[in-house]
């Protein structure tokens, strides 16, 4: 849904918070109430008041905005090998220790990634509070309310845990927030929300973002696999594959493109909407404003973050068969040669096989940059010393759909292309990863060669004359995998490969048991070239998470006065 924050919505979830006083005796013209949300109306206020919550970005504060993005690009894209940070080293300077893992729990990121995730639940919960109160709506209207709410704070709860570790499970009926320890991973409650929202919510709805059973089941099989419960995640993934209305797109750059917006690819997407009047545009994808080309003439966008990595390009090499180089071991001698000045629009560096969803997903010099030109190398960089050569392009807009993004506020990068949560090709692989688990060899080879036939058969990146601009080459895998650990480390590589800055990448490799290993890998090797990233390690058994923010440690209070939640471990 487009996120339309109703004045009602923002007292509710203030009237279900603040302390109930002589206030609420007088009801002020405009401001909301049990009486005036205890309708289904209410409801759907409500309800969409906790769904305005899922892009991260409702609180409206520049660092929280960013902190609490839905397409996790510092926690899972920049944390990982995928992304540096970008733009220069002083600017969003407290995304640095998270780039190179001396987050403390006083960094400013680490505080605004738990706020608006809290307010979520919040929201979610005084749905579940007044719901059992509403009397003009039939028991299936209400159990289609209820799950839409379990599996938004489901979702919430994910984002925490993923991040945080252990946290505090608040829900409708906790009476004292601040006295609820974190003494334990949440998986168990935010599987029964989700399999709840699985067995009550509609197959489609006539709103495009609503959540869906197909949603939520796709949803619970990745929750299953953050836990390495690869039994239980097959029979629901398998479901959604065998099952589901879902087609593959014909061309994996469709994913991306606003004009594919709820395609019949996707599962689940965040709906974004520009220049609807808001201020800023809030309603786009605002977590993301900083994560488009500085500088560059003609485009008016800010503000050069986010940018690929040298381990992430190298990762799209093939071999001659058009197969990934999957023994090859990241060295400095990988980080393949561009030029910085690129003075002939017809010239790249490196001219070895690439996957093309390389150019689909990086803006690599001498290669067309979607309609805007060829990337004209540093001249379109903020600061390569600390960024790199290369740019993101999945989140950008077309030079033909300029119009579509907003024209308020400074951010005007910020667009309505969508940011695909869950699609069918996120099913076709977890569940690739499943049988290669407790299935057979044989599927996983299929359902993995369904990809890589799709990225074969899409189109490349041409110039104008129509020529390829790289040497593209991809082709299935020839023969079934000979074995679980080859099967693996290829169902690995072909995640980063198609979901490469999408927000998973972090998360994939800890929930793997690789991430040390991994980073330390890529740290050592990125830091013979990017300075910033020099001396800079991973520690095992701490950095898989990040701190519990110091100040919500000092506001959770039990009735004598001891705090109490307690520190992630290791910090």
């Amino acid at each position: 849904m487009k996120k339309i924050i109703f004045l009602a919505i923002i007292l509710a979830a203030a009237l279900f918070n603040a302390c109930t006083n002589d206030w609420f005796d007088i009801k002020p013209k405009g401001q909301g109430s049990p009486e005036t949300l205890n309708t289904k109306r209410g409801i759907d206020y409500l309800l969409t008041g906790a769904y305005a919550v899922v892009d991260g970005t409702h609180l409206g504060t520049d660092g929280i905005v960013w902190a609490s993005s839905v397409s996790n690009w510092v926690w899972g894209s920049v944390a990982s090998d995928d992304a540096y940070k970008g733009s220069d080293f002083g600017d969003q300077a407290t995304i640095n220790p998270v780039e190179g893992f001396y987050a403390d729990a006083d960094n400013g990121y680490v505080a605004n990634h738990w706020q608006p995730l809290y307010d979520g639940v919040v929201r979610a919960n005084d749905v579940l509070k007044i719901l059992p109160e509403v009397t003009d709506m039939s028991e299936a209207e209400k159990a289609a309310a209820e799950a839409q709410a379990k599996f938004l704070r489901a979702h919430f709860y994910v984002e925490l845990t993923m991040v945080h570790g252990k946290v505090p499970y608040i829900d409708e009926n906790t009476e004292e927030p601040k006295a609820v320890p974190n003494d334990h991973l949440l998986w168990p409650e935010i599987e029964t929300d989700m399999k709840f929202a699985a067995e009550n919510l509609p197959p489609s709805w006539g709103d495009a973002g609503r959540a869906t059973s197909w949603a939520a089941k796709t949803y619970l099989g990745r929750i299953y696999l953050l836990q390495g419960k690869y039994t239980e995640a097959k029979p629901v993934l398998d479901d959604v594959y065998t099952n589901g209305p879902f087609e593959l797109m014909e061309s994996y750059e469709q994913n991306y493109l606003i004009e594919f917006n709820n395609n019949k690819e996707s599962i689940f997407e965040i709906q974004y909407a520009t220049n609807d009047g808001a201020d800023g545009s809030p309603n786009a994808g605002w977590g993301d404003a900083l994560n488009f080309p500085h500088g560059v003439a003609g485009m008016g966008t800010c503000c050069g973050f986010f940018q690929p990595t040298h381990s992430l390009v190298s990762a799209y090499r093939v071999d001659a068969a058009g197969l990934p180089l999957l023994n090859d071991t990241y060295s400095a001698d990988d980080i393949l040669p561009y030029d910085p000045n690129v003075a002939d629009a017809n010239v790249i560096k490196y001219t070895g096989p690439v996957d093309p969803r390389l150019d689909h997903t990086v803006g690599r010099p001498g290669i067309p940059f979607l309609d805007w030109g060829v990337h004209a190398g540093e001249g379109w960089i903020r600061d390569p010393s600390n960024g790199g050569p290369y740019l993101y392009k999945k989140n950008m807009f077309k030079q033909s759909e300029k119009s579509l993004a907003t024209t308020t506020g400074w951010a005007t990068g910020v667009n309505p292309n969508n940011f695909r949560k869950f699609r069918l090709g996120h099913v076709i692989l977890w569940l690739a990863e499943c049988e290669a688990q407790v299935g057979t060899l044989e599927r996983a080879t299929n359902l993995v060669n369904e990809i890589r036939t799709r990225a074969k058969n899409s189109n490349v990146v041409a110039f104008n004359d129509g020529t390829p601009a790289a040497n593209y080459k991809v082709e299935p895998y020839p023969s079934n995998f000979a074995n679980k650990e080859t099967a693996m480390k290829a169902i690995q590589q072909e995640i980063r490969l198609e979901f490469a800055m999408e927000g998973l990448r972090f998360y994939d490799l800890v929930r793997w048991g690789i991430a040390a290993s991994t980073m330390n890998n890529y740290l050592a090797v990125e830091g013979t070239k990017m300075v910033h990233l020099s001396g800079k390690t991973f520690v095992a058994g701490k950095h898989e998470h990040w701190p519990v923010p110091q100040t919500q440690i000092d506001l959770s209070v039990d009735e004598t006065g001891k705090k109490v939640l307690t520190q992630t471990e290791g910090y």
